[in-house]
């Protein structure tokens, strides 16, 4: 029965493609009768499939998506079947027509050959070959040009020409791209113009920006303008309706839903890597001395959801902070750690007096402690954390520093992303008046509603007494539901009837304006 199985598999894959292989084929019956030229009716799939792989060979090395295309023309046995479809009809034509206009989305028309297409296109229109085996080669590569920049226009528009995470290191944002399986369904479709319609960006952001860059005459803004439509061209993760937004070049985070604005705030993002950062990287590399490390603070580029909130929240002190920082205050000032709450533990034990730890006797780059910064007001995070799963160990908090909310540039924190507004933040994600109270509670503020009140005297109580210790410990509140965050990068936007700019504050638009030269 196995061996019937093996045998009966190429009997149906040879039945399916007796249409190719029957004379004519479907590609001279459609020339023949379009044409009323009988020449077609001649038409040599074998002869034609040798010219036909040769032409394949010698364009395929420029080709994106050459394997693509290879396995979907053996599928077919290499028949032409977008001229076979849609040459006829005008589809073609309309092709050109999309390509040739490819500037409207900051594209070089010249990336997809539309010209040679269309040259290819009017040969063949001109009928004038003496015989049949003399169109072989103007058949083959219009088939396959075409086929080329069908794929290459519909997947720039729909995914962008650049995948960002293969340029930016810090961008873990799982942005969708074009596989194989959707670029086989988009050549054997049967309406090439409906797709290529269905693939123009629909997006409010983008067409704003689009018409903003057709109006715009300054070459620096163009920039801009390109620069953000592909970054609106990508296919970010879905968001819903309702999430939260932190934009990095703006310093602010915005929470939207249904697209109305439910809170905005100020906040303050990780700083800029140092001038040099590659080069510098390569000589710590070698050296691996911690003196030749160069920082990098950029905030990553990220989506998650927002699970819990911590209030008075414990800082366990990354180690790239200790070394760099802690490591030197504490040399520098005996009582450092003991004055700022941290508490430094060896082998996962806390040490009781961490201000005679004798620090010449350890270099920075092996430190055998960790460093944690108790709850409480002196506490870098101040009195709320906002957790979100990730791999950078990133979140959103509280600061007890709030000049930083007044200066311009506020990229200065060490990744993490500090915001104004924490207590109205934390109410919007509990929604609950009950959860509220009580976590209002604990930062030592009075309840909103005061049949709540008991909490809050019973915990002012516990404070004042003097007979025991209050310890101040972190306590853990869920939102009402999870929440998505997108931590974004865009320096050019719609709001307000009007395009916003700002700053290319770690210079992301540099590098991406790098990527994207070749298509210009």
């Amino acid at each position: 029965m196995k061996k019937f199985r093996f045998l009966i598999l190429p009997f149906i894959l040879f039945v399916s493609a007796c249409g190719w292989f029957k004379s004519p084929p479907e590609i001279g019956k459609v020339l023949s009768e379009h044409f009323k030229n009988k020449m077609y009716k001649d038409f040599d799939t074998v002869a034609y499939d040798s010219i036909f792989v040769k032409t394949m060979d010698s364009l395929s090395g420029n080709f994106i998506n050459p394997k693509t295309i290879k396995a979907f023309y053996s599928n077919n046995y290499n028949q032409p079947k977008l001229i076979t479809h849609f040459y006829i009809n005008g589809e073609l034509d309309s092709l050109v027509a999309y390509l040739n206009k490819s500037e409207v989305h900051g594209f070089n028309p010249k990336i997809f050959k539309g010209d040679e297409i269309k040259d290819l296109l009017t040969e063949l229109t001109a009928n004038k070959f003496k015989k049949v085996e003399e169109s072989y080669p103007v058949i083959a590569r219009l088939e396959l040009l075409s086929a080329n920049a069908y794929l290459n226009y519909t997947n720039y528009l729909k995914y962008g020409v650049v995948n960002p995470r293969n340029i930016f290191s810090r961008y873990y944002i799982k942005v969708g791209r074009p596989d194989s399986a959707g670029m086989l369904k988009l050549l054997d479709g049967n309406n090439l113009v409906e797709n290529l319609k269905s693939a123009q960006p629909k997006s409010v952001q983008y067409k704003a920006l689009q018409s903003a860059y057709l109006s715009a005459n300054s070459e620096s803004e163009k920039r801009i303008l390109l620069l953000n439509m592909e970054r609106f061209r990508w296919q970010m993760p879905a968001t819903g309706d309702n999430y939260v937004q932190v934009n990095i070049p703006d310093f602010r985070l915005t929470w939207l839903d249904n697209l109305d604005t439910v809170i905005s705030m100020k906040v303050c993002v990780g700083g800029k890597r140092e001038n040099g950062y590659e080069e510098k990287l390569k000589a710590f590399a070698k050296s691996g001395n911690l003196d030749d490390k160069p920082k990098n603070h950029e905030t990553p580029l990220l989506f998650s959801k927002i699970n819990s909130i911590q209030a008075n929240p414990i800082w366990n002190i990354p180690v790239s902070i200790a070394q760099s920082e802690i490591y030197w205050m504490a040399r520098k000032d005996p009582f450092y750690l003991s004055n700022s709450n941290i508490k430094v533990y060896y082998k996962d034990k806390l040490i009781g007096e961490p201000d005679t730890i004798n620090w010449n006797r350890y270099s920075r780059d092996k430190l055998p402690f960790k460093f944690k910064q108790g709850s409480g007001g002196g506490n870098a995070l101040g009195k709320f954390k906002f957790i979100f799963d990730n791999s950078s160990s990133i979140y959103l908090h509280d600061t007890n520093n709030k000049n930083g909310f007044n200066l311009t540039n506020r990229a200065i924190s060490h990744g993490c992303v500090r915001i104004e507004k924490p207590l109205e933040f934390a109410e919007l994600l509990v929604k609950d008046t009950y959860t509220y109270d009580k976590l209002r509670a604990e930062v030592d503020l009075p309840p909103v509603d005061s049949t709540h009140m008991k909490w809050y005297q019973k915990r002012m109580a516990q404070k004042a007494d003097t007979l025991k210790t209050f310890q101040l410990k972190p306590a853990w509140f869920a939102p009402k539901k999870n929440v998505p965050l997108i931590i974004t990068y865009i320096t050019a936007w719609f709001q307000n009837d009007k395009i916003e700019y700002r700053p290319d504050v770690y210079g992301m638009d540099e590098k991406l304006w790098a990527a994207m030269k070749k298509y210009r």
